[in-house]
């Protein structure tokens, strides 16, 4: 069965082109490493919420936009080896060690499915 990973951050605003670029270079890298899906959405219609919501999650302020993503992957050892093969893979180096959000802040976690359903082609 497959498996996914989560992932909820903020993103300066001003930075969304920076941040899409960046997302847009990952992509590929994610994709040669065994990943069959890579989906970066950017915040456009996020409520607050009375107890908890995607802002507070990540601690976003008013200058910031919250991005939420997922990969999904074969199966858990294909994510386990691509994750792996990723953070080694030296197109990631070339891109250099400062991203366009604070990684403190995102949150992140693998996910199995337990309902999986698609509109038929």
């Amino acid at each position: 069965m497959s498996y996914v990973d989560g992932f909820v951050l903020a993103v300066p605003t001003a930075k969304k082109d920076d941040y899409r670029i960046l997302a847009a270079k990952c992509a590929p890298i994610f994709i040669d490493h065994g990943a069959q899906h890579v989906m970066e959405c950017w915040g456009d219609d996020i409520p607050d919420g009375k107890v908890t919501d995607f802002r507070m999650a990540v601690k976003a302020t008013p200058e910031e936009s919250v991005v939420f993503s997922w990969i999904v992957w074969p199966s858990k050892e294909t994510r386990d080896a691509g994750m792996k093969a990723f953070m080694d893979d030296p197109r990631l180096k070339e891109m250099g060690d400062t991203p366009p959000f604070d990684g403190q802040r995102m949150i992140f976690g693998g996910f199995a499915p337990i309902v999986d359903e698609a509109k038929a082609a």
